[in-house]
């Protein structure tokens, strides 16, 4: 659900338990409150407290560290027009918590926790005319600004809020200084996509970091690296147990197939040279580049065209579908390649 100010007549008792003490000088205004009595009541000792430009809490006393997420959040969004559609969980929003705040909020325990983190990050959309304020930092997408509600707050989609993560990262220099390690960038990343709730797909992991033209910093294509070795790994096992399950024979795993002439052919993932039968896991967990994943189709491809028969299979397929998946290999696996050229076949 995106964070909506509200365009009801609330009253301010209301509007203030909604947002936690946090609300806009447009609330205000619309309430009948003159900008003379804020101003007053923001003195030295008076009641309120004004947080960032037109944000003010109506407390005193340090804010809670989800006070500031609501100043920071309400600073990007206000006066700005509701956004129309039905109640969703993914929806058009002005302004969303990004980074390691969203992080979090979504309770990564990989991260700091939510009292720790001082600076708060928040995306809008490309012509929002915004400058950063206090510890807020405005960041601008020309892409749609999609919103999960996260504590009544609205933050990027995981992966999203990740790749920011990262881009914060590496804007400040914490790799370089050592106040980021390789171990938490890791941890992080396992972490958004292993998550039963609130968390992303590996695919939609790296699509983000590729966006963010963050694939290029090593620490950064290091954990991915090892991110999608592990997925293919943890598929390559599941696998492994249908092919024990189906009663066939055990395939080479990884081998290197050659033409007679030295000539390269490919690396597929399993193959049965008996009878010219491979497994191709699905790209996803191998390839972080456009040119990665040609490299890997054009493998496929020449194994086709010498006869070699490829069965395709995906992570996600294989732990929805294990029966069929095990039944696609049998079959494969009876029926063989289709006039295939004598391959020199070198176990790896």
């Amino acid at each position: 659900m995106t964070y909506r100010i509200p365009s009801q007549p609330l009253s301010l008792e209301e509007l203030a338990r909604r947002q936690q003490n946090v609300v806009t000088a447009g609330q205000l205004r619309a309430r009948g409150v003159p900008a003379r009595a804020v101003t007053d009541y923001c003195r030295p000792g008076g009641p309120w407290q004004r947080l960032l430009p037109r944000v003010y809490l109506l407390q005193d006393g340090d804010p809670t560290p989800e006070q500031r997420m609501w100043a920071a959040l309400l600073y990007a969004a206000q006066d700005r027009p509701a956004p129309t559609g039905p109640e969703a969980s993914d929806e058009r929003s002005t302004a969303v918590i990004t980074g390691a705040a969203a992080l979090a909020l979504y309770g990564f325990a990989s991260v700091p926790r939510l009292p720790a983190v001082t600076g708060v990050e928040v995306l809008v959309p490309r012509q929002r005319r915004l400058k950063d304020a206090g510890a807020v930092r405005i960041r601008r997408t020309a892409r749609r600004v999609v919103a999960h509600s996260v504590h009544g707050l609205a933050c990027a989609p995981v992966a999203r809020a990740v790749a920011d993560a990262v881009r914060e990262w590496t804007d400040a220099g914490a790799f370089e200084t050592g106040v980021v390690r390789p171990a938490l960038l890791r941890a992080m990343l396992r972490e958004a996509v292993t998550r039963t709730e609130g968390g992303c797909t590996l695919r939609e992991l790296v699509d983000e970091l590729a966006g963010a033209r963050l694939l290029g910093e090593p620490r950064v294509r290091a954990a991915v690296d090892e991110l999608l070795a592990a997925g293919r790994e943890s598929v390559l096992d599941r696998i492994g147990e249908l092919v024990d399950e189906w009663l066939l024979p055990v395939p080479l795993a990884g081998p290197e197939l050659r033409m007679r002439g030295g000539t390269y052919v490919a690396v597929p993932d399993l193959y049965w040279p008996s009878v010219g039968v491979a497994v191709a896991v699905d790209s996803d967990l191998r390839c972080v580049s456009e040119g990665e994943e040609a490299w890997v189709r054009s493998e496929q491809h020449r194994m086709e065209y010498l006869g070699v028969r490829v069965v395709y299979v995906s992570g996600e397929r294989v732990a929805a579908e294990p029966d069929a998946v095990g039944g696609e290999l049998r079959e494969a696996f009876r029926a063989g390649g289709a006039d295939l050229v004598e391959l020199v076949v070198t176990e790896r």
